[in-house]
């Protein structure tokens, strides 16, 4: 039987039949295991854990801003010399807001997402044994951990954990003498980081090694999924700008224990001169947002490619455009590194480069508006079903919208000037990274449970969860756009003391509890999430009736995903409601000689012989059908 297809010559394949010969014991399997299905497993359990700690911080502390004069003495039992006579210190104040924002953005959405669905479809998607070093992927969860336990372990050193904001500007992280949170805790946040960049260097080595190097035959790039586009872009992103933070945290090392002045100058702490002259925190700032906002993308991306994903399995048509998400997704990717300096514009910052680092910001906005479009006329008369994971990934697209839109404000100069440090940047990248990147992550749960756990997730609580979120999200955040319009800065203890922002203690009073209403819904789904991983109905191997290769994999768990030969692919990943075709669905591993009566002319662009072929069936069925 013909294949109809060109298969790419170019790619590694793996032996047939080949297996990972160690014995398997409990250690090798669920602990220390190399297997990426169990790797990406431990990332997510971990990337859950951290999630629920960093919204308890961020509930702590927004209880502050609803009641900033009123005392709580279960704080003090629970935080002790943190909350002296029921309220939150000042300093302690400043360590939640950082330590929930770099819970958040790199333990979470960088590590929890990229970590689990890098891990889990990678090497499922593209027809690969395993990662291209099972053993580096292995320490990279292990660097991850430790990283993960060294930050929490600073909540209990004498002084509080590190103070500053997630961004820990200097001079506050350069003096350990500045703020009690700039002391030991400050150390910890910097060797936590500097372990999980390590962290994230293996596993983004991988990642991409394991995309060029170990595609089935007939995978080539144009036949790759966009989570598979997404996550692979996203490894780029990361080992490109992860070390420019090394570097940054290094010399920050440096001025604080060894004397230098690479970030400070002139200080004058406690009527005491410093000795230390020529640094400037701005540098600081620079290495700092050179990584800062590729990791903005490094968030989102592998969210889009869920949702995209998503969105296409569950409208039962073709992603719309894939060649132009594919190109658009690398178009972020290359402008991602000359935006940085648009989180810089009330630096001083010589107003001609002011100006192109805005223009670059806009357009960048071009091929984010793509992906939003292409979203949209996927699901555009689409036969559309509504399952949770569904639900959080059209929930994705909405906050990207949303959030994305202020993005333009906050990219113009001279509206950045005045918004800068208010509430309405908190609002813009809560919406836009945050919230879209945590739905996208929700979505790929709900959608590849089933292939991490071989049960599926109750879908009533799934949808109870979905609504709380959604509804309390735009609660906590679509407020804070008006506040932040009127002025209101952010990371303030307490804004009772200013006349002109008080009268927004009751917004605040209405965010908090909206906050407590979102937190609690998560609750229904770490109740789903553990119940179904044990007594959860049990899968079909293909239960969304998706076309990509992990659903040809096994339901039972195989350390090398598939038994004997790897299958081959033929199409694309989104062969969906086709014309003529017996189901509406086409998976990956069907030659088009089986489904002649549903090929079109472009499926054979690169395929001269099975255009050939396709176009004798052609013209043989027409004199067929003119005889009957």
């Amino acid at each position: 039987m013909s294949t109809l297809a060109v298969h790419d010559h170019g790619v590694v394949h793996h032996e047939e039949g080949h297996e990972h010969h160690h014995k398997a014991t409990f250690l090798n399997t669920y602990v220390f295991s190399q297997d990426h299905k169990y790797i990406a497993k431990q990332f997510l359990v971990t990337g859950i854990i951290m999630a629920f700690i960093a919204m308890t911080l961020s509930i702590l502390f927004r209880i502050q801003l609803a009641y900033p004069d009123r005392s709580f003495p279960l704080l003090e039992t629970l935080l002790g010399r943190f909350a002296p006579g029921g309220r939150l210190s000042p300093d302690f104040y400043m360590s939640l807001v950082t330590i929930h924002g770099t819970i958040m953005v790199f333990f979470v959405l960088t590590a929890g997402l990229s970590g689990t669905f890098a891990n889990l479809l990678i090497p499922l998607q593209v027809g690969a044994r395993d990662m291209a070093s099972p053993f580096v992927n292995m320490l990279s969860y292990w660097f991850f951990l430790t990283a993960s336990i060294i930050m929490l372990s600073s909540f209990f050193v004498e002084k509080g954990p590190a103070s500053g904001g997630w961004t820990i500007y200097p001079p506050l992280s350069a003096l350990p003498e500045a703020m009690p949170g700039s002391g030991l805790g400050m150390t910890l946040w910097l060797i936590s980081m500097v372990c999980f960049i390590g962290s994230s260097l293996m596993g983004g080595i991988n990642y991409v090694s394991t995309v060029l190097n170990m595609r089935t035959k007939g995978m080539d790039l144009w036949k790759m999924p966009l989570t598979v586009w997404a996550l692979f872009l996203t490894a780029v992103l990361g080992v490109l700008a992860f070390p420019v933070l090394v570097a940054g945290v290094v010399l920050l090392i440096f001025d604080r224990s060894f004397g230098t002045s690479f970030y400070l100058s002139d200080i004058v702490l406690n009527g005491h001169v410093m000795p230390y002259e020529g640094g400037s925190p701005i540098l600081f700032q620079h290495l700092f947002w050179f990584l800062g906002h590729p990791e903005v993308y490094i968030v989102i991306m592998p969210a889009m490619g869920i949702a995209s994903e998503v969105i296409a399995v569950n409208s039962r048509k073709p992603i719309f455009g894939y060649h132009a998400m594919v190109y658009s997704l690398i178009g972020i990717s290359v402008l991602s590194f000359i935006v940085w300096g648009h989180h810089m514009f009330i630096t001083g910052m010589n107003p001609f480069l002011g100006g192109v680092f805005m223009i670059t910001t806009l357009i960048i906005a071009v091929p984010s508006a793509v992906k939003t479009f292409n979203w949209l006329a996927t699901l555009w008369r689409g036969n559309i079903r509504f399952t949770p994971a569904m639900l959080f990934s059209i929930g994705m697209v909405s906050f990207f919208i949303s959030g994305g839109l202020t993005g333009i404000f906050l990219g113009n100069a001279a509206l950045d000037i005045p918004l800068h440090d208010t509430y309405f940047v908190v609002a813009h990248f809560h919406l836009v990274m945050g919230s879209a990147a945590i739905f996208g992550m929700l979505a790929g749960v709900y959608h590849w449970f089933p292939k991490m756990f071989r049960r599926l997730m109750d879908e009533r609580l799934g949808y109870l969860h979905f609504w709380i979120t959604f509804i309390g999200a735009y609660l906590v955040f679509f407020p804070m756009h008006f506040m932040g319009l009127d002025g209101v800065p952010r990371r303030y203890y307490a804004l009772t003391e200013f006349p002109a922002f008080n009268r927004w203690l009751t917004v605040n009073t209405f965010i908090t509890w909206a906050a407590i209403m979102a937190g609690m819904a998560q609750v229904a789904f770490i109740v789903n999430f553990v119940y179904s991983i044990f007594w959860g109905k049990k899968t079909t191997q293909n239960p969304w009736n998706a076309n990509t290769l992990e659903w040809t994999a096994p339901i039972e768990h195989h350390h090398g995903n598939w038994v004997g030969e790897i299958p081959t692919v033929y199409r694309w990943p989104y062969d969906y409601s086709k014309p003529g075709a017996d189901e509406d669905f086409i998976p990956q591993t069907v030659p088009y000689s089986e489904t002649m009566s549903s090929n079109l002319p472009h499926d054979f662009e690169d395929n001269p012989a099975g255009l050939e072929e396709y176009t004798k069936w052609t013209i043989a069925n027409k004199a067929n059908e003119e005889v009957k």
